[in-house]
């Protein structure tokens, strides 16, 4: 059977604003099952707590080994590819996967080194469109449409899997060709809280709606993957046109 540790290593599954330990807990014992073993919690209303423990059912270096921050802007800081589950459409615009259709994604961008993160939202309410704008990609699990509910840790389950048999039998999707590092996602949002504030500095807005605007832009930009090098180039011409924008300014 061919070793996955290495892919599997450069995998991250990050559950935001968890409400019941329970899930935490089952969600490692999921991962661990497939493989995996890096859990990121962004919030958790309790953690750590012996309901996490009793339902890892033995999987405790995953949750003694768990990083709990704040936001998930921390959570994926350093990540190149970020996917969010997410069982209905929402008004952030991503390209949508199913779990196997996103299995080679992440193996090729594990191999080719990248960081990557698969998000999972609340148990209730799942991920806010303000955290779906800071994922690459949305992956949804085609359950059945008459009764599509899947809990927390069923989610995991399921995403753990096929990324799994993803691993073990399918080549990967081909790395883009760099000669730079792609930008990570703290990066990107730099460019992106960036791209904003130019943007009300030209007053390019006039009438439009901010929103809507950036939506198609963070779209833009995170299909098209800039390195780092790209990146810092376009937030050079940002900040010449900020510095434009500060000298038209009447004294």
């Amino acid at each position: 059977m061919p070793d996955i540790s290495v892919p599997a290593a450069r995998v991250r599954f990050v559950l935001v604003r968890t409400s019941q330990p329970g899930n935490i807990g089952a969600a490692a014992r999921a991962i661990r099952t497939m493989g995996f073993s890096r859990l990121v919690l962004v919030a958790p209303q309790r953690f750590p707590d012996p309901e996490a423990t009793a339902f890892a059912v033995g999987a405790d270096t995953v949750l003694d080994q768990a990083i709990v921050v704040p936001d998930l802007r921390s959570a994926i800081a350093d990540c190149r590819a970020v996917y969010g589950a997410t069982a209905r459409q929402r008004s952030v615009a991503l390209q949508e996967f199913t779990p196997r259709e996103v299995a080679p994604q992440v193996h090729g961008a594990a191999l080719a080194g990248d960081e990557i993160a698969l998000v999972f939202g609340n148990e209730r309410t799942g991920l806010e469109n303000d955290e779906l704008a800071l994922c690459h990609g949305a992956v949804h699990i085609p359950a059945a449409p008459d009764y599509s509910s899947l809990n927390l840790a069923q989610a995991v389950q399921v995403l753990a899997y096929e990324l799994r048999v993803g691993f073990l039998g399918n080549p990967p999707a081909p790395a883009p060709h760099r000669t730079d590092p792609a930008a990570s996602a703290g990066q990107m949002e730099g460019f992106f809280e960036h791209l904003s504030t130019t943007l009300d500095d030209i007053e390019f807005h006039k009438g439009r709606s901010p929103e809507t605007i950036m939506l198609r832009l963070r779209k833009l930009f995170l299909r098209a993957q800039p390195d780092e090098r790209e990146l810092r180039v376009l937030r050079g011409i940002l900040a010449d046109a900020q510095r434009m924008a500060r000298l038209a300014r009447p004294r």
